[in-house]
């Protein structure tokens, strides 16, 4: 990628697009327009808002307001700008990925503002995102997994929701927003089943173990002992709740999760999405068909779900090295594996 200018640009320097001066009241509305026209997650509507608000932080600390129009309602914001602004957070070493999705955040809000006549062009389209890295998940192995579950833990509700939560991201693959998200009438424990409140709302009915609808039942029976606040026990309820008696939070999930890590002796930083991972890879493993893991984890495309494609070819690969005794010659270079299209890969 080209080296990005530095220099601020002054307004007089500005030509191209028209945008509002009136900013944050355009950003309200488009944190609407994401929500009704495009369904997008509340994670997705949070990080684009705040990304939005943060170029806007930009453009006050450097004195830019751009040119008015005659009717002094739209001053003047081109791609320079913009590229300005991508080359402090460069500065401030933000992670390639970061700025990308920040990138991708100006390109929709001012497609939004296009569509509404505010501006003639979208400057953001002119800018060229930085390149992004291939991302290989991380797991646990079946060992590590099994020392998570034979963690000691406390045998009150507190301890079988926590027992219950660990179980249904194994056993599912599901997302943590997702799972801070099911209600009593989420879980059909005869049947197996769960339906799955995912990204821009949609929803899928994926199977739960045996294991893991045993370990909610469990925890139910006991749910009670927690006090709820301002929530009613009908099937809208949520299941998992906190010591104050309200729907458990991502973050409480993640603190729980460390709890567990730590009582299991695992020497490493464990997430909740390393579970997510952890699923897809084990059952991709276990010769599981990437369309119906692509089901699972509800991904929108069959090359999101390919990096786990490229972890378990990559471990046969390593296996193959080691083992064979015409494998390699310099078996001291270590083989890559990266997806590159569908049901394709590439190895280094």
């Amino acid at each position: 990628m080209p080296r990005e200018s530095t220099e601020v640009l002054k307004p007089e320097k500005c030509r191209g697009s028209y945008f509002l001066r009136d900013m944050e009241k355009e950003i309200e509305d488009f944190g609407i327009h994401m929500e009704v026209e495009r369904n997008l997650s509340p994670n997705t509507r949070e990080n684009y808002l705040a990304d939005v608000r943060q170029f806007k932080t930009f453009l006050d600390a450097n004195n830019i307001s751009a040119k008015k129009n005659d009717t002094d309602a739209l001053i003047d914001i081109d791609h320079m700008i913009i590229r300005a602004y991508l080359a402090s957070l460069y500065r401030e070493w933000l992670k390639k990925v970061s700025i990308s999705r920040k990138v991708s955040a100006l390109r929709t809000f001012f497609n939004y503002l296009q569509r509404k006549g505010k501006v003639k062009v979208n400057p953001a389209q002119m800018v060229q995102a930085p390149k992004i890295e291939k991302y290989i998940p991380t797991f646990l192995s079946v060992d590590e997994m099994s020392a998570l579950f034979n963690a000691k833990s406390r045998t009150d509700a507190i301890g079988l929701r926590d027992r219950a939560i660990l179980e249904l991201f194994y056993s599912s693959g599901i997302r943590l927003s997702e799972l801070v998200g099911l209600n009593m009438r989420d879980i059909d424990y005869n049947q197996g089943l769960m339906k799955i409140r995912g990204k821009g709302k949609k929803e899928r009915i994926v199977p739960v173990g045996d294991q893991a609808t045993g370990a909610v039942s469990l925890y139910l029976e006991k749910r009670h002992e927690i006090p709820c606040r301002n929530i009613e026990n009908g099937s809208d309820a949520p299941i998992f709740i906190s010591r104050e008696g309200t729907r458990l939070s991502t973050r409480s999930v993640a603190r729980i999760l460390d709890k567990l890590v730590l009582s299991s002796g695992i020497d490493r930083k464990i997430s909740p999405n390393t579970l997510r991972h952890t699923f897809a890879t084990h059952m991709m493993e276990a010769g599981a068909d990437l369309r119906a893991i692509q089901e699972f984890l509800g991904h929108e495309s069959l090359s999101t779900t390919q990096k786990y494609m490229s972890v378990s070819v990559g471990r046969l690969l390593e296996v193959y090295d080691k083992a064979h005794p015409k494998a390699r010659i310099n078996k001291s270079v270590k083989r890559e594996v990266y997806p590159t299209g569908e049901n394709s890969l590439k190895v280094k």
